[in-house]
């Protein structure tokens, strides 16, 4: 059994193999606090955006009143 790097509870030694140091519920709180959308490009593709201040220049248009 492996020790989880956050709160320290037991887990199985398959999933450290598998790279994780993280025990499931730890795992899934860090991989909810994660957000991301992803947002069309003018003539090309899908962009993945994980900061929100990259999303001011993705459609700065003027629409004329």
């Amino acid at each position: 059994m492996c020790e989880c790097d956050d709160c320290g509870a037991t887990f199985s030694e398959r999933r450290a193999l598998l790279g994780y140091r993280l025990c499931l519920t730890c795992g899934e709180k860090a991989a909810r606090a994660v957000k991301h959308c992803t947002v069309p490009g003018h003539k090309q593709g899908y962009m993945v955006i994980t900061n929100r201040a990259e999303l001011a220049g993705i459609n700065n248009k003027v629409v004329p009143t």
